[in-house]
């Protein structure tokens, strides 16, 4: 059954834009042409998918001005950000660039009695199912390699976002990529889940909450269609007694507050040693009281509004339950006038947490971090591990041996030294715990979706 979806604007409040989701029947049909179509687009050269895909990147980059627009009134980043142009092109650039060597085949033997190796076929079909944080490039992240490796791709995307698919399947079919290679879809979530449980697809993409990666592992049950799901953080940091404290402040702060908090990998938790930690708390509220929260077309707002009222009221929740079970919040949302309760929400700093509280527990998604000293590495990383999650940890050291042997016993998918917030294109993006499964980017986003095929070739009969 079909229905209308919406994407309400959090700067306004409005409707912003509207569509109609298919039926189950238009769905089936368009997985359909999507099979159909992946044998011809895999027959084609490498290097003739790399340059398509490409250039599908060109054509969106031409649309920057107009995206960036839109970004603001579908999820209210300000557009002083310029949309994530930048990282797309990055990620496009070095899948691209290490796609032959990946897809390369392992050969085993090259004689005149055998041939022996392993080559990596497409999977065929990969569904991305893509959020609204990051909209372009969490999409990129998986659509480039499925493209690149010879899969067809149906991509749904969130309704906080709905034109952004739209916009990508214009830019690659204006580029050249077949209409059938790649399609923008909306989909119900009753729709989604019954072409999933209908083996529609060979590898799902899924980024979202852990209700909706368990909903997806449900659906995929028994199919044994492949998934990879990326399911949120608590991302941790620790400031260690040799960190540069100014640096460590200025990256922290603005990976806890950046995008309205509203990142996978922003940091949602931090903990400092004790000889840091009054000046650390010191220079984090004199940081957090330079943003201007405000309508996101206006040049001097660094922080427009969250995505959706009720994810702004979770974050209020949140903080009014810390408060009422003893956390000092150290903010004034005076100091925000354009916090009206709604999907504006003035950041918060909060002191004298601990993990009994639900603010250093669950997911916040929001300009809200809470602070706490520890009194070293051990129980710094203690506290660290005492969480579900598992996506990504920031360590602040002079001492790369002492980052690497830390990061070692912390149970995360990326350990950074002196930096956060980041994706490297040629790391895999991964996570461990309530965090998800599976990996993308780097040599293993190609691993990802291909599959191994083994030819044992002999050329003699004895």
């Amino acid at each position: 059954m079909s229905r209308i979806i919406q994407c309400i604007s959090p700067v306004d409040g409005r409707v912003y834009a509207e569509r109609q989701s298919l039926s189950a029947v238009d769905a089936e049909a368009a997985a359909a042409r999507a099979r159909a179509a992946q044998h011809e687009w895999a027959a084609r050269p490498l290097e003739e998918r790399i340059a398509l895909v490409k250039a599908g990147v060109r054509k969106l980059n031409d649309m920057k001005d107009l995206l960036v627009e839109e970004l603001a009134w579908q999820m209210g980043r300000p557009t002083r950000y310029g949309g994530e142009f930048g990282g797309v092109n990055d990620r496009t650039d070095y899948m691209s660039s290490i796609a032959a060597e990946a897809l390369a085949p392992l050969v085993a033997e090259a004689s005149d009695r055998f041939e022996r190796r392993i080559l990596r076929e497409p999977v065929g079909v990969v569904f991305i199912v893509a959020p609204w944080n990051y909209p372009y490039l969490t999409t990129i992240n998986t659509l480039a390699p499925a493209l690149i490796a010879g899969n067809t791709v149906m991509l749904k995307h969130a309704s906080q976002t709905l034109m952004v698919g739209e916009r990508l399947a214009e830019a690659f079919h204006a580029a050249g990529v077949p209409e059938d290679v790649f399609q923008n879809v909306v989909l119900s979530h009753d729709v989604t889940e019954h072409l999933i449980r209908n083996r529609a697809f060979n590898f799902i993409n899924f980024t979202g909450s852990v209700a909706g990666g368990a909903a997806m592992e449900r659906a995929a049950a028994g199919t044994f269609t492949g998934l990879g799901l990326e399911l949120g953080g608590k991302d941790p940091a620790y400031v260690m007694d040799d960190a540069d404290l100014d640096a460590a402040v200025d990256s922290l702060m603005d990976g806890a507050m950046y995008n309205a908090g509203q990142c996978c990998c922003g940091i949602e938790r931090i903990y400092v040693h004790h000889s840091l930690y009054d000046a650390f708390v010191e220079k984090a509220v004199a940081w957090v009281k330079t943003l201007r929260l405000g309508n996101p077309f206006e040049a001097d707002t660094t922080l427009g509004p969250m995505a959706n009222v009720r994810f702004a009221q979770t974050v209020r929740d949140q903080i009014a339950e810390a408060v009422a079970e003893g956390a000092r919040a150290l903010i004034d949302p005076a100091l925000f006038p354009a916090d009206d309760g709604g999907a504006y929400l003035a950041p918060q700093i909060l002191v004298d947490v601990n993990h009994e509280m639900r603010v250093m527990r669950e997911e916040s998604f929001g300009p809200v971090v809470g602070i706490m000293p520890v009194s070293g590495d051990d129980e710094a990383v203690a506290v660290m591990n005492d969480s579900p999650y598992g996506l990504t940890c920031s360590l602040w050291t002079a001492d790369a041996e002492r980052a690497a042997r830390i990061g070692a016993q912390v149970e995360t998918g990326t350990v950074f030294m002196n930096r956060c917030d980041y994706l490297d294109p040629a790391l895999c993006w991964t996570g461990c715990k309530d965090t998800g499964r599976g990996g993308s980017l780097s040599v293993l986003g190609f691993y990802a979706v291909t599959r191994p095929k083994s030819y044992h070739l002999k050329k003699v009969t004895k």
